[in-house]
């Protein structure tokens, strides 16, 4: 021990403080990114296949009640001849005006579909008056025409990893897509994970004359929330207890429409040359809409399993807060996704690029 010019010894920290204290700053570490990962999942990682539930929106109504006045006191009646009662007549108090119906629709900001069809039978139905008795009309929100089916060749049953990367994150998730079909029935899950957490959906239904006909979607971090197809009421509704919607032709879910694109183009791709449009109805946990790709040029992707050649399309953004959506068809993988990229409205971006293929049988 050695004194110092004071005369009091100095002692130097000992070498277990400053290994608690190393240990302690990587522990911290540790967690941050632990919650970064965590974080990553609940964020919007895609909307074609993983939507975040949409926040509940409430109806407000704003009623300010007209001032009380004073009751004057009554004069004594004095006799005057009787005059003739004016007819009644309610003046618009400026009080009233607040007693407004300030009732803003159920905000979609991400989803809210535009009816651009001026054909009567895909008008809304919300015309009709409102009983006691009546039936809750059905919200024919996706009313634009589907893209008719003429042939398509479905992928065989497989299943597909990515890595999937983002501009505000210094790191990758895993994603993996398994498709099964036995040419009568199909079914399909897409699952991303980090540090044992996961997200999943799924998609089941029945093989068509017009491709995929889904019977249930559904979409699960932590709860799960899911939509049905009741083709025979011509419906889908929701576990979440959003209203129902028409089930229009040609319909899909976030995620079986992956696999009806590939089936499409697969079964013939100069039907589609550049430029061309497929549409569909797009079902999600809570509501639907319409969604409409547009055909683009070949590409050769450098990806993480490889080199591919792939086909693009594109769903560019309609509305202030939809998403751009860019996916790259491969033959090589019967024409399913080699590479999705999402945009967000404020340019962030999400990535998910092909690693490997292993077929099922």
């Amino acid at each position: 021990m050695e004194k110092s010019n004071t005369g009091i010894p100095s002692a130097e920290p000992p070498a277990g403080s400053a290994r608690a204290l190393s240990f302690k700053v990587l522990a911290i570490l540790t967690v941050v990114v632990l919650l970064i990962h965590l974080a990553l999942l609940q964020a919007s990682p895609m909307t074609l296949g993983l939507s975040l539930p949409e926040p509940q929106t409430f109806i407000t109504r704003t009623i300010e009640a007209l001032p009380q006045t004073v009751a004057q006191p009554k004069k004594p009646a004095t006799p005057t001849p009787p005059k003739k009662a004016p007819p009644p007549h309610i003046e618009e108090h400026p009080a009233l005006a607040t007693v407004s119906e300030s009732v803003p629709q159920p905000a979609a900001p991400a989803r809210e579909i535009e009816a651009v069809s001026t054909r009567p039978e895909d008008a809304p139905l919300q015309d009709a008056p409102n009983t006691p008795n009546d039936q809750p009309a059905l919200d024919a929100r996706a009313s634009e025409s589907t893209t008719p089916v003429s042939a398509y060749t479905l992928p065989g049953s497989v299943r597909l990893k990515y890595q999937v990367s983002a501009n505000k994150f210094p790191f990758s998730l895993n994603a993996e897509l398994q498709w099964h079909q036995n040419g009568e029935t199909y079914g399909a899950r897409l699952e991303f994970g980090a540090f044992g957490q996961s997200r999943v959906q799924t998609s089941r239904g029945q093989v068509t004359a017009e491709g995929l006909a889904p019977i249930r979607f559904s979409d699960k971090y932590r709860s799960e929330v899911a939509a049905h197809f009741n083709r025979d009421q011509g419906k889908v509704t929701f576990s979440a207890n959003t209203p129902d919607v028409t089930l229009l032709a040609g319909a899909q879910d976030y995620l079986s429409i992956q696999v009806q694109l590939a089936a499409l183009i697969a079964a013939d791709p100069s039907h589609y040359p550049s430029a061309s449009t497929l549409s569909f109805q797009a079902v999600g946990p809570r509501d639907a809409e319409t969604w409409l790709f547009t055909v683009g040029s070949g590409e050769t992707l450098i990806l993480p399993g490889g080199e591919l050649p792939a086909l693009k399309l594109v769903r560019a953004p309609r509305k202030e807060f939809d998403q751009k959506l860019e996916m790259w068809l491969a033959p090589a993988l019967g024409y399913l996704p080699a590479r999705i990229k999402i945009t967000e409205p404020n340019g962030d971006t999400l990535d998910q690029k092909w690693l490997s293929t292993e077929h099922l049988y």
